[in-house]
């Protein structure tokens, strides 16, 4: 079955809006590289359109109606948005659901070290990644180190115009003999991923009791970080500090058709699904409440508080319900059993190189839109949520009315692999739930590829889901 190429609807002259909703996603992954970053940036976009905070509310002791935007954050890591509809909540909502976190290494709690007078940071990987990638790349340090005095302390050193980068080193091929025997998975260890950030010995030989030195690079460090975050080696214990790729998104490809950066899995859904969200179109209210759902550790099996699988949003919802008027713990069942929702996560698109994973006529190609993957899973579906197909042609009939491009697709051949996503874990309340998303060259490398119109696509077909599903 052949499905048009999307770009076929947007002659050149009508592309202003496409690549203007591209760019913005561009800037935003360019300055969005942690997941507290995207909660920060969303939140105040939130505000800007009129969305109040669903706490600070309650605590006034305010009241829902039909219309009103609220939105609520959970430890700065994941994040809810609602936009209450004229049907009552327990009839269900329109949820859109994606996360915001994605593969990098983070820096062990006790991480600085100095090895022969160089310096370096110990790391863990976050995520499925391939370590063999992360490799002499330049780095950058995203997160926050929050102090016992309770103060929190913001890290960005290597996105910002004159700073400097940090790196993991690899072995030069010609002592590489021995490595390049190795099988891909064992070629760079998970321990040797550790990151050089210095060699210059401090100039002070001894210490403040008259002690010599040992560790003199490791001091200068230490006093670099001191000056400028007001910061000591005790305060890695309670610090979250991300290792990501550093520099900008940027167009890719000789047309620019394309956008190659850091983080498209899942940030390429995440921000569609926002952007839907405060661009939903209607008078007063919608017919059924909208959902936008953002959250952390979807990576790691979506566990932990800011998790999919933590009753944040479960919890909010009958937070919703209570200030609307409308709550019982049997309508809070109702609400999520009654619910539609787009798992809003990306799929691999096909790529010419590596052909032989996938089976081409039930695979995702660049510029034939928003994706959708009936079932996830692995070897024989396993792990998977496997959506109705009622629900499925609901979906068909409302993209197609609406000349939404969209394409199925499941994740490479039946043996080859396969993939989870956030799907299952809200399936488990009874509601209509399937994966929907944008195709990803590259997923889960340092350096990831989309389409724009695909982004443009799945931006529309998010929007007519809030107002129509």
């Amino acid at each position: 079955m052949e499905r048009k190429n999307a770009w076929e609807k947007y002659p050149e002259d009508k592309r202003e809006r496409l690549l203007a909703f591209a760019e913005g996603y561009r800037e935003f992954i360019s300055g969005c590289k942690t997941e507290r970053e995207c909660v920060a940036k969303f939140e105040k976009m939130a505000q800007n359109a009129g969305f109040s905070d669903l706490r600070e509310m309650i605590k006034n002791g305010g009241a829902l109606k039909a219309g009103d935007k609220v939105y609520v954050t959970n430890m700065g890591k994941a994040m809810a948005m609602y936009i209450i509809g004229k049907e009552p909540i327990a009839d269900g909502m329109n949820i859109l659901g994606a996360h915001i976190d994605s593969p990098r290494l983070d820096l062990k709690q006790n991480p600085l070290y100095e090895d022969q007078e160089l310096a370096l940071l110990d790391t863990h990987y976050y995520g499925g990644v391939k370590k063999y990638q992360w490799v002499t790349l330049p780095l950058a340090l995203h997160g926050v180190f929050a102090k016992k005095d309770g103060t929190v302390i913001p890290v960005n050193i290597g996105d910002k115009p004159g700073d400097p980068v940090f790196g993991v080193s690899d072995l030069l091929i010609h002592l590489a003999g021995e490595q390049m025997e190795k099988k891909a998975s064992k070629v760079i260890d998970g321990e040797n991923l550790d990151i050089l950030i210095g060699s210059i010995p401090a100039s002070e030989k001894k210490d403040e009791n008259g002690e010599n030195i040992k560790d003199r690079v490791k001091a200068n460090i230490l006093s670099i970080l001191a000056r400028e975050y007001q910061v000591e080696e005790a305060d890695f214990l309670s610090a979250e500090i991300e290792v990501v790729p550093a520099g900008e998104a940027r167009d890719y490809g000789l047309d620019r058709s394309m956008i190659m950066g850091y983080g498209h899995d899942d940030r390429v859904c995440a921000y569609p699904s926002f952007m839907a969200m405060l661009d939903m179109e209607m008078e007063d209210a919608p017919r059924r409440t909208g959902v936008c759902l953002l959250v952390d550790k979807e990576e790691i099996g979506s566990m932990g508080a800011t998790g999919m699988q933590s009753k944040f949003f479960e919890n909010m919802t009958a937070e919703v319900l209570n200030a609307a008027g409308q709550y019982s713990e049997l309508n809070v069942r109702r609400a999520l059993a009654n619910s539609k929702m787009l798992s809003s996560d990306v799929s691999a698109a096909f790529d010419p190189n590596y052909a032989s994973v996938s089976e081409k006529k039930n695979a995702a190609y660049f510029g034939n839109g928003l994706v959708f993957n009936k079932y996830t899973g692995s070897r024989g579906k396993s792990g998977s949520n496997d959506a109705n197909a009622e629900y499925m042609a609901h979906l068909r009939e409302i993209l197609d009315r609406n000349d939404v491009a969209f394409q199925t697709s499941e994740l490479g051949k039946v043996d080859q692999g396969g993939g989870g996503t956030i799907a299952y874990i809200l399936a488990n309340y009874g509601m209509e739930v399937i994966d929907s998303g944008v195709a990803v060259l590259n997923m889960h490398a340092p350096w990831e590829i989309i389409s724009k119109v695909d982004l443009y696509e799945a931006y529309r077909g998010y929007k007519v889901f809030l107002q129509e599903a």
